[in-house]
Parts: structure tokens; C-alpha cells; sequence
């Protein structure tokens, strides 16, 4: 890698790292998201301070930074664009900003599977929307749309696409191994509940 592509994703880490939902409830006088609920800085738990519009910017923001990563890599470096990607997604994991302690990144996830090969992304996305509307749990949509993106960019994208996905499937699993355990035990929470 040239000094570009070390620029390009050492820039994608730290946009990656950029907690939105921190920032937000904050902005808003809600304190700290860690606080409350999972004490997780995504958009399922700022939810739970009962504020909508924050969770859908939440959300919006940190899918934002993983597609964000994708396309300005492409103009600055584009042989790194699916490297800044996973820089990103490992930003909003791993945030500088917050002691290396993020978020699970599920909406980084889809923002980085839509810029980089929008089918894949959006069959990902629509599964996520599936099973959320299906059973109302997020952590189970999150679960099933990363575990089937490998399989949608093997119909829909190259080798490289495959193997991002599976790294990212791979992190998402590892991040939701408590509420792996709470779904098989029947105690995972639903959409819009408590933590």
C-alpha cells in the first residue's frame, strides 16, 4: 500500500470512530446513551430514550460513515476502497474517540455492503427489514442480514466482496454473542422495549 491508501484508511478509521449516537443524545440533553438500556452508542438503544428522530439519525450517521469511507476511497485510493470499508466498520467497533469501545456495527455494516456493491447491501438491508418486521427483534435481523451477506456477494459481487462480508458477519457474530445468549434463552428484547 502507497502513502495514499495508508491516508485513505487511517481517514476511514476515524470517521469510523466518530460515535454519532454519543454525540446526538448529548446534543440533545439526554446525556449519555451509555447509561441507559444495553449502553450501547447505536441506533437500537438510543431508541430507547424514547426519541425516534435521534435513533433514525443514529442510524442514518453510522451507516453514513461506512459508505462515506467506500466512496471517497474510490476517488483517493481506489485499490483500498473495500480496506477503508472494513477501517470504518472497525472505527465504529473500535473507536479512538471512546477508549477503543464501541458499538456493535450493524448500520456501519450495511452503509459499507451498499456503497461497495449496492445489490448486496440492499438485499442486506431488506433482510434486516424482514426479520425485524417479522419477529421485532433487532439483534436477530442484525444476525441474519450479516450472516447472509457472504452468500449475497457471492451471487451478487466478487471474491473480494465475499471475503469483506464474511470478515464482517465474522466481527458482527463475535459482538452479539450476549444476545446470542439471550436469544436462545428466550430474554433478548424487542424493538421499542426495555434493555
Amino acid at each position: 500500500m502507497g502513502a495514499a491508501d495508508i491516508l485513505t484508511v487511517l481517514g476511514a478509521y476515524l470517521l469510523g470512530s466518530v460515535p454519532f449516537g454519543l454525540v446526538l443524545t448529548r446534543a440533545a440533553g439526554l446525556g449519555d446513551v451509555r447509561r441507559i438500556g444495553s449502553g450501547n452508542i447505536g441506533a437500537t438503544n438510543v431508541l430507547r430514550t424514547g426519541h425516534k428522530g435521534l435513533a433514525l439519525a443514529t442510524l442514518v450517521l453510522d451507516g453514513a460513515k461506512g459508505a462515506v469511507a467506500i466512496l471517497a476511497a474510490r476517488v483517493l485510493a481506489p485499490e483500498a476502497a473495500l480496506v477503508a470499508g472494513f477501517a470504518a466498520f472497525l472505527g465504529h467497533l473500535y473507536p479512538l474517540w471512546l477508549g477503543f469501545r464501541g458499538g456493535k456495527g450493524v448500520a456501519t455494516f450495511l452503509g459499507v455492503m451498499l456503497a461497495a456493491a449496492w445489490p448486496v447491501g440492499l438485499a442486506c438491508a431488506l433482510t434486516w427489514l424482514a426479520v425485524a418486521a417479522l419477529f421485532r427483534i433487532s439483534s436477530l435481523a442484525a444476525l441474519v442480514a450479516a450472516l447472509l451477506g457472504p452468500l449475497y456477494a457471492w451471487i451478487w459481487a466478487g471474491p473480494a466482496m465475499v471475503a469483506l462480508a464474511s470478515l464482517l458477519a465474522l466481527f458482527i457474530l463475535l459482538r452479539h454473542r450476549a444476545n446470542i445468549e439471550r436469544l436462545i434463552k428466550g430474554t433478548e428484547p424487542k424493538i421499542g422495549g426495555g434493555a
